[in-house]
């Protein structure tokens, strides 16, 4: 199948591993070109030489508004962008100093809205444009042991339903998607902290992720291809919508 992408500009932040550079990976295979964006500029080249196709990258911190103001001055031209930078740490509502939530609300909250609201922007004046958020299911789900991360994601859930709603008006979609548990180095940072906060024992983590639907967390590769479908004119009537990865978790 054509997903017609091919040519398209992807920007991708948190793009250096886990989802991310799976979405990249993706876009590429379809034939666009792609922008990774992170913190780290010598994980960023490297997970450029890994990849096949034209990649560039940038070195930004995306908790940073001028950092973000980079990005989107040095390729604001870009007809996708995949909002993915976040760090939220887990734990209870005791657990995590105001310091600590700001610094975290700041690269993820506050830096997709502030994403969204720069190359939206671009994206009226072009008339043309995708906006992916990926956030997670911990807003839909909230839970006491992932509570900045399930505020968070439910503030961009709803965020995401509203800048979705008003950008097909200008010719532009903006959709989100809540991997569940996925397959990354960050899922097992956040099953130790769970582990900690339920069990007392972080080395108990993998207990964590018992239980999970077909018996395995989501692999990286099955969101970016639900990112990269959405993003595809095949699916040009979606915006607003933020769907759930979760194997069905939810209903069980």
């Amino acid at each position: 199948m054509d997903l017609q992408l091919t040519g398209k500009h992807v920007v991708v932040t948190g793009g250096s591993k886990g989802i991310g550079l799976a979405v990249a990976e993706a876009f590429l295979a379809e034939g666009a070109t792609v922008t990774l964006a992170s913190r780290d500029a010598g994980r960023l080249e490297a997970a450029a030489r890994g990849l096949k196709g034209q990649v560039s990258t940038l070195a930004v911190d995306l908790s940073k508004r001028a950092d973000r103001e980079k990005l989107a001055a040095a390729h604001g031209d870009a007809d996708v962008l995949v909002n993915n930078a976040g760090a939220i740490p887990g734990g209870g509502l005791f657990d995590i100093d105001m310091d600590r939530w700001e610094e975290a609300w700041a690269l993820k909250v506050m830096g997709y809205i502030h994403m969204t609201q720069l190359y939206l922007a671009k994206m009226k004046e072009r008339g043309d444009g995708v906006i992916v958020n990926i956030i997670g299911m911990a807003g839909r789900q909230p839970r006491w042991d992932y509570i900045c991360g399930g505020a968070g994601n439910a503030a961009l859930n709803a965020f995401t339903n509203a800048v979705g709603g008003k950008a097909p008006e200008w010719g532009v979609r903006v959709f989100g998607i809540h991997p569940a548990a996925t397959r990354t180095d960050r899922i097992i940072s956040l099953s130790k902290t769970r582990a900690k906060t339920t069990l007392g024992d972080e080395s108990r983590w993998e207990e964590m992720l018992a239980g999970l639907p077909f018996g395995r967390p989501a692999e990286p590769e099955e969101i970016a291809a639900m990112a990269v479908m959405l993003t595809s004119e095949k699916v040009a009537y979606l915006s607003g919508t933020v769907i759930d990865v979760d194997g069905g978790a939810q209903f069980r």
